[in-house]
């Protein structure tokens, strides 16, 4: 070969050797459309992991496939120079090594969608073991795929000379350096141990009710670095994986989707709890969103500021139910309270009572020698002056 014609001669490449190649490459891609045809036409109706395989790999087959049918039909060295070849078919080694592992990934992606298409995650909260699996599975495949293309890349950088020689003097002191990178990635290793905890203790799975930082929502994607909550106004919270192995969460949906709705009213003393309860249970009992297992109506504490709590619960079927029910009876009972019973709504009242010393002063004002002042709730700032002493009949002086 005549190497002062130049690195790579197109004269030295016959039309031969173009039509070689161009047939490579042509038969390669066809056998890919074939194969995509057969899958599709004929195997998706029987097998139906050829639907899945068809569409994650409808571009990174034809890729590969280009590239297999360029390497099969490469000139030869005989008619390219030596150094203009290596550079060539360095490239092409490099292209090989992307272009099928981004085809596997693809291809083990195809696999993991035919097992979450199976799943029944039509009911939502009702199937806790679809929501672990999905959990499980989606999160396998990000450790898959990272750990696939983590060595692709360590695979292209060595076909380098550069990068062999250093990493040979790499494993010379790989002591000092396995310390320093896990120190270095300490963060990231204990996300990744942290989002395998998760997934594989049952504690936290795709679509699970959690309640984090004050925040109510649905775990939405559980990543090797974060997990994504949808809060209830489709706002997104962020958090980081480690975080739900150091901290407590609450999961609403953990062992099942059965919930109860609570509401508590502060009311006054004068409350009929009786008649209370009855239209409790009537507003309950005829609420589509109850799920038939239980309520009641009880006064469960007195307040410091003196209003009693009366506290409604219901049982609802999942997290949805739970909170429609609970404001239904927040309304109706509001409503009704206030149209029947008025005087139970919360009020507070305070006493000023005069000493003997300023008693003739008040007497001389005012022909009263107490008075009492009705606060929030029903009569709020109204003055109530009791010329005959209190109602209760005592000295209001000695109260």
């Amino acid at each position: 070969m005549n190497y002062l014609r130049g690195p790579f001669d197109v004269e030295n490449v016959g039309m031969g050797d173009w039509i070689t190649l161009g047939v490579s490459i042509a038969v390669a891609v066809l056998l890919v459309a074939a194969a995509h045809w057969v899958l599709k036409y004929k195997l998706a109706k029987v097998w139906n992991l050829a639907d899945f395989i068809v569409a994650r790999t409808r571009v990174t087959a034809y890729t590969a496939a280009a590239v297999v049918g360029a390497n099969l039909g490469m000139p030869s060295t005989d008619l390219i120079d030596r150094s203009i070849y290596q550079t060539i078919d360095h490239v092409m080694v490099i292209l090989m090594i992307a272009t099928l592992t981004a085809f596997f990934v693809t291809l083990a992606y195809a696999f993991t969608d035919s097992i979450l298409a199976r799943l029944d995650l039509s009911s939502r909260d009702a199937d806790r073991r679809a929501r672990r699996l999905q959990t499980q599975v989606r999160l396998l495949r990000r450790v898959i795929t990272s750990v696939i293309v983590t060595l692709a890349v360590a695979a292209i950088l060595f076909t380098f000379e550069e990068v062999q020689a250093l990493g040979a003097g790499l494993l010379a002191s790989a002591g000092v350096l396995g310390i320093v990178a896990g120190v270095a990635a300490q963060s990231t290793l204990g996300n990744l141990f942290a989002g395998l905890q998760l997934a594989f203790s049952d504690a936290l799975r795709i679509g699970d009710v959690v309640v984090v930082e004050g925040e109510w929502g649905r775990v939405e994607e559980l990543s090797l670095v974060n997990v994504t909550i949808k809060i209830w106004d489709e706002r997104r919270l962020v958090v980081p994986v480690a975080n739900f192995t150091t901290t407590s969460f609450e999961n609403w949906t953990k062992q099942g989707t059965n919930i109860t709705a609570k509401v508590q009213f502060p009311l006054d003393w004068e409350v009929p709890i009786a008649q209370m309860r009855e239209e409790a249970g009537r507003i309950i009992t005829a609420s589509d969103n109850w799920d038939g297992r239980s309520w009641s109506c009880q006064i469960v504490d007195i307040a410091e500021t003196g209003e009693i709590q009366v506290r409604v619960v219901a049982t609802a079927s999942h997290t949805d139910t739970q909170w429609f029910i609970a404001c239904e009876i927040r309304e109706q009972m509001i409503s009704w309270l206030a149209e029947n019973y008025p005087k139970s709504l919360p009020r507070k009242r305070t006493e000023f009572v005069a000493d003997s010393s300023e008693e003739s002063g008040y007497a001389s004002q005012f022909p009263t020698s107490a008075f009492r002042r009705v606060g929030a709730g029903a009569g709020a700032g109204a003055v109530a002056h009791e010329r005959n002493g209190s109602p209760e009949g005592g000295d209001p002086g000695e109260a």
